[in-house]
């Protein structure tokens, strides 16, 4: 009864099978590992950095990656050109980033933010930088570009202003070599708030990591329906033979196919 399973039809469908049930498996398993990579630098970005982790030097922590972003960076020279950051939001409410460029013994400047005041962006609010060599200490965090979270990519924005906090965009502004990387110092002075350092992207519990989670399930899904739909044909096969065992069919699928079409004419006197 089972010969059926050896026609060249069944061939195919048997070698569909075989192929397509693993190589959905390893698709969905490999979109799980997708899934829990994200979990783990998520929990990794996030985690808090011991508070009596030492700060080392602004150099051995670069580049900036996820297992440098976030921690204290330390660096010394004199602070040079002052700017100011606008429509920065912090615990809910507007208001801009004083962001001075350090100017250090390597001849490169590094973009440091001082903190954040309140309100619109004014120059006469922003406090002046100490003079003289400073050294100075804060969360090192990756350069911004037009897709961060939060920046103001569209231009337009007046002279002293900055939309976007990184290299590529201070470039044109100060006639000095920058480094890819900020800092942002965590006891600011002058009254202003500290800012808070940020994770590092593609770290979050995003769209995209619950999108790999999804499609998981999906190849998962797929696999169970090829499996499903081979059980199928192969029973509506067997029905089909006892069938014709028991004299209700004439013919079975292989003899139809197999079978010779009669001539015309054939039988007739």
């Amino acid at each position: 009864m089972h010969r059926f399973l050896l026609t060249p039809r069944w061939w195919g469908i048997n070698v569909f099978v075989a192929l397509g049930v693993p190589f959905c498996l390893f698709m969905g398993t490999w979109q799980l590992g997708r899934f829990e990579d994200r979990v783990d630098t998520h929990k990794e970005a996030t985690s808090a950095r011991p508070s009596d982790q030492a700060a080392a030097p602004l150099d051995s922590l670069l580049p900036v990656d996820k297992r440098t972003s976030g921690r204290l960076a330390s660096v010394s020279g004199e602070y040079a050109d002052q700017l100011l950051v606008p429509e920065r939001r912090l615990d809910g409410k507007s208001g801009f980033y004083v962001l001075t460029l350090l100017r250090t013994d390597t001849g490169k400047a590094v973009p440091v933010v001082r903190g954040w005041l309140p309100g619109s962006a004014d120059a006469g609010r922003a406090p002046a930088p100490p003079a003289g060599r400073v050294e100075v200490t804060g969360a090192l965090q990756a350069s911004e570009n037009s897709t961060s979270k939060g920046v103001h990519s569209a231009g337009g924005l007046p002279a002293g202003q900055l939309g976007v906090i990184g290299a590529a965009s201070l470039v044109n502004i100060v006639p000095y070599g920058l480094y890819d990387a900020w800092l942002t110092v965590q006891t600011p002075a002058d009254g202003m708030t500290p800012v808070p350092a940020q994770a590092p992207v593609n770290t979050g519990l995003d769209l995209k990591a619950f999108q790999n989670l999804g499609y998981t399930g999906e190849w998962f899904v797929f696999a169970a329906f090829v499996v499903f739909m081979w059980f199928r044909l192969y029973r509506r096969e067997v029905e089909t033979l006892r069938d014709t065992e028991a004299g209700l069919l004439t013919e079975t699928p292989e003899t139809a196919e197999t079978a010779e079409p009669t001539p015309a004419g054939a039988g007739s006197a």
